[in-house]
């Protein structure tokens, strides 16, 4: 469902009756559109905090562009450490198949860890046809999918 057709706050109101002050999420950004990851990482984390995570439970890595992302999940997946990982990033239709394969790989590795099941991996990335769609979803017009992306890590991490 488009993101103009809801509002995901209203449904995970129900959050806010859950102690979840000792959740430890793992943030990792991609560097590449850097404005837009910025905007997703800073509403992923304002939204965690919000729903009451302690700000000692979210860490953050940075990584170079979105295919490292998975990397990145891979290497610290464990639920011993983590009990939730967000992947934020950010690509942008261009005039060759790069995008397809970009968006692809990332989509992929994420489904592969997710099927892992021990560490819900939430999937933040953007793929936009262009730079006005990215900020609108960045915290335009349409909201912000960082936000989106905390809640979903949240109720995922209570399964």
């Amino acid at each position: 469902m488009a993101t103009h057709q809801r509002n995901i706050k209203e449904q995970y109101h129900q959050l806010k009756d859950e102690d979840l002050s000792a959740k430890r999420i793992l943030v990792i950004t991609a560097e590449w559109n850097k404005e837009i990851t910025d905007n997703l990482t800073k509403g992923c984390i304002n939204t965690l905090l919000d729903q009451g995570v302690d700000a000692s439970g979210i860490t953050q890595i940075q990584v170079p562009g979105a295919v490292e992302l998975v990397y990145a999940a891979a290497k610290h997946y464990d639920a011993n450490t983590y009990d939730a990982i967000v992947v934020i990033g950010c690509v942008i239709r261009g005039e060759t198949s790069h995008f397809d394969y970009v968006c692809n790989s990332v989509t992929e590795g994420v489904t592969a860890l997710n099927l892992r099941g021990e560490v819900p991996v939430i999937f933040c990335v953007l793929t936009d046809n262009t730079i006005e769609q990215s900020r609108a979803r960045s915290g335009g017009s349409l909201g912000n999918k960082g936000d989106e992306a905390a809640l979903a890590a949240l109720k995922m991490s209570l399964i």
